[in-house]
């Protein structure tokens, strides 16, 4: 399939506004994702990314200038309107194990976040480890991407992480266990990283090309949350709330990606957290077409087409189940059509493109379903 020829370019940032705020109906169902990995980036383009992600502390303008410019033709020529802007520096260390990557577009080795052996389990721990600098952070490659977007596109920017940040650095077994041994060292883990999202999205805003700002925090499993609702509300939910007040006091839309089933959870994080829009969807506990009937009338829902599903289904299943999504989603606005996650490597590339295909066949509004 010829996807990347077959249609001409037509990116307009309000069309995600009007979805986003839900504002009634754009001209077509958008596209968004969280990310897609740069293997498929690179195998959609047909040529490779610099590799400036896997050089850390590494400046090379050339490089990354090429990095952005690549970046955009990838959003740009699949119909998105916007760029994903990730600053680079200022990045932790979270001392992730290697383990072989079997995916299909195969990176060699994934990483692999510690179950048990954290990096932070003390405070002495916590008073040596290298903590990034607000000045550590690098947004040369958002000044080049807001400087050469092509025009009607905007920049959605990545900012905010709490949960998982502490879990990483601490592993999960030794977070479970601080949450009632440690509290106080958890509360000052909590505080470290908090604050340093709270400034990182406070700087992307200042951006008049940023037009909307992720808050990226998986808080939830298959059945339920990772921690307690309560310990979510105190450790979580306060940064989360005050992230979101500094996004939308520079009059941007909040899109939370987080995992899981938050079922417990969805009206901390509608009604007090005030999020925009909600990412992450698995049809094993909540596909996206259920949570339009139960959250569609507050929020706008975010991709949902179920990543297992691509991976695993003919180009024609995967069609008609777009089509199923979008005539459920796409009445009265409020939904973009994407992945259920993210564009992983292992989805094969032909099911990510019949998806991008068939929502700019069948999402045209007034809908043909």
């Amino acid at each position: 399939m010829d996807y990347l020829g077959q249609y001409t370019p037509d990116p307009n940032f309000d069309r995600l506004l009007t979805l986003l705020r839900r504002e009634g109906e754009p001209d077509r169902v958008p596209f968004l994702e969280l990310f897609a990995d740069q293997e498929i980036m690179e195998a959609v383009l047909g040529q490779p990314f610099p590799p400036i992600m896997d050089l850390p502390g590494v400046v090379d303008r050339e490089l990354e200038a090429r990095y952005c410019d690549l970046l955009i033709e990838f959003y740009h020529t699949l119909g998105y309107d916007y760029v994903r802007a990730l600053p680079r520096g200022g990045e932790m260390d979270y001392g992730r194990l290697e383990l072989e990557d079997t995916a299909a577009l195969s990176r060699g080795k994934r990483e692999w976040a510690r179950e048990s052996d954290g990096l932070i389990t003390r405070w002495e721990d916590y008073e040596q480890y290298p903590w990034p600098r607000p000045e550590d952070v690098d947004y040369w490659m958002v000044e080049y991407l807001a400087d050469h977007l092509p025009e009607g596109m905007k920049l959605i920017g990545h900012g905010a992480s709490i949960l998982e940040p502490v879990t990483w650095l601490m592993s999960y077994h030794n977070l479970a266990i601080a949450l009632f041994d440690q509290p106080d060292l958890l509360e000052a883990m909590f505080e470290r990283v908090g604050s340093m999202s709270l400034q990182l999205c406070e700087a992307l805003c200042q951006f008049d090309a940023v037009g909307a700002v992720w808050i990226s925090d998986d808080i939830g499993h298959r059945s339920g949350t990772m921690i307690s609702p309560q310990h979510l509300r105190q450790y979580v939910f306060p940064w989360w709330k005050r992230i979101a007040e500094v996004i939308h006091g520079y009059g941007r839309p909040v899109l939370l990606h987080s995992c899981g089933n938050l079922e417990v959870v969805m009206e901390d994080i509608i009604e007090d957290v005030k999020i925009d829009a909600k990412h992450s969807f698995e049809d094993t506990f909540l596909p996206v077409t259920e949570a339009k009937r139960k959250y569609g009338d507050r929020i706008a829902l975010l991709g949902g087409i179920d990543v297992d599903f691509l991976c695993r289904a003919s180009e024609e299943q995967v069609r008609e189940y777009v089509r199923n999504v979008i005539d459920v989603c796409a009445p009265g606005g409020g939904y973009a059509l994407g992945t259920g996650n993210s564009v992983a490597n292992y989805i094969p590339v032909q099911n990510y493109l019949a998806m991008l295909d068939e929502g700019r066949r069948y999402g045209v509004y007034p809908l043909t379903g």
